[in-house]
């Protein structure tokens, strides 16, 4: 190869590895340049009080249905929820059991679930776990997992639980008197990737899965739903006294599965609930605003977030989010909290919705799994 040659093949490396910016684009910190102009065109015709729909149960059902819409083609469902118990060990107070459920006609779930000592049947918590960029484990960041896991997973579960004040959520709930749920989410725990749980992979996934129709984040909506539905039936457990809570995206999925469906009679949500228009702004020196984890094709045309969180009126709520969290800006949060105070006191029934802004940043401490306890001992105890 002449030196020549050689100069010119290098002047192109150089020039493709440094020079990536053009002097015209479309987008900036991962947002389009005309976000602005987006968010104002976002007029929520299907929100409460936006709605020419002027009943309210007739609204849930639309306002329910459109969510559903949006959420694409469900799971097939298998004609039977089968479960198999694969380990079981006694507990300070209470059974914890592994299972694996039949959820779908396509899969099986892992799961956990913790059974108090007593006679039942008992109140039921559906324990939904977080995001956090972390993927090796899912139901175990939120229960402590049984002896019969790998020594890495255990051993990653008690470091994760740093980010609930050193106390697994799901086990203080059983403690207390609780059959408690938890199962993987997609994409978390024993339900990844085979070469490896890997973030930046997520976003990928689900893009292919949407070439086939389907909604990753959708999925897992569907699965909490179905996973109550086997909650609801288990002989332990009093069908009318289920509720749902989380943290992060936990604290999402709770909002989401009080709002679709009616087995949740209660919900505490804690660090998740923002309006779009703050959370998609350029307002804020950050880069992550939200994702496929929370992404449902359209929904934004017709209902923001606080909105979906409606349907769930005049059910029994708690929210929690944190003055020093990044991820939600307090003016974003304190908008969505006057919005669903505005549907709540429509019904009469604003007494049934708490929120509360606390000093805190992202996070579960324990004295948010405390206040928690206390909101399901009043309206599920």
């Amino acid at each position: 190869m002449t030196s020549s040659i050689l100069t010119a093949l290098l002047c192109c490396f150089f020039t493709g590895a440094f020079a990536q910016q053009r002097d015209k684009y479309e987008f900036e910190r991962n947002l389009p340049v005309y976000a602005d102009s987006l968010l104002q065109d976002l007029t929520y015709p299907l929100a409460w009080g936006n709605s020419p729909i002027k009943d309210f149960k007739k609204w849930k059902e639309a306002a329910r249905q459109k969510v559903f819409d949006c959420m694409l083609m469900p799971p097939p469902e298998a004609p039977h929820m089968e479960a198999t118990v694969l380990f079981e060990e006694h507990r300070n107070g209470y059974t914890a059991r592994k299972i694996e459920i039949r959820l779908s006609r396509y899969y099986t779930v892992p799961a956990y679930v913790l059974i108090p000592d007593g006679k039942g049947p008992f109140p039921a918590i559906n324990i939904l776990h977080d995001h956090g960029a972390h993927l090796f484990i899912g139901k175990e960041k939120v229960i402590r997992p049984l002896s019969c896991e790998a020594p890495a997973v255990i051993k990653d579960a008690e470091e994760w639980v740093s980010g609930y004040g050193g106390q697994f959520f799901g086990d203080y709930l059983a403690q207390h008197g609780y059959v408690v749920f938890s199962a993987d989410a997609p994409m978390w725990g024993e339900r990844g990737q085979k070469e490896g749980p890997k973030r930046e992979k997520y976003d990928v996934i689900a893009g292919n899965m949407m070439m086939y129709g389907i909604d990753l984040s959708a999925y897992m909506t569907y699965d909490d739903i179905r996973g109550t539905e086997f909650l609801a039936q288990m002989p332990e457990v009093d069908a009318d006294r289920i509720g749902c809570t989380g943290w992060s995206m936990g604290a999402y999925r709770a909002w989401m599965l009080a709002a679709l469906s009616d087995r949740i009679k209660a919900a505490s949500a804690i660090c998740w609930m923002v309006t779009t228009d703050e959370q998609l702004s350029f307002k804020y020196k950050r880069t992550e605003n939200g994702g496929f984890a929370n992404c449902l094709p359209g929904l934004r045309r017709w209902l923001d977030y606080p909105h979906i969180a409606s349907i769930a009126c005049p059910k029994a709520m708690l929210f929690i989010n944190g003055k020093q969290d990044k991820l939600f800006p307090v003016a974003g949060v304190e908008k969505a909290f006057r919005i669903m105070h505005d549907t709540w006191k429509s019904q009469g029934a604003d007494d049934n919705l708490e929120t509360e802004l606390w000093d805190i940043p992202h996070s579960c401490p324990i004295e948010a799994q405390q206040r928690t306890l206390q909101f399901f001992q009043k309206h599920l105890k």
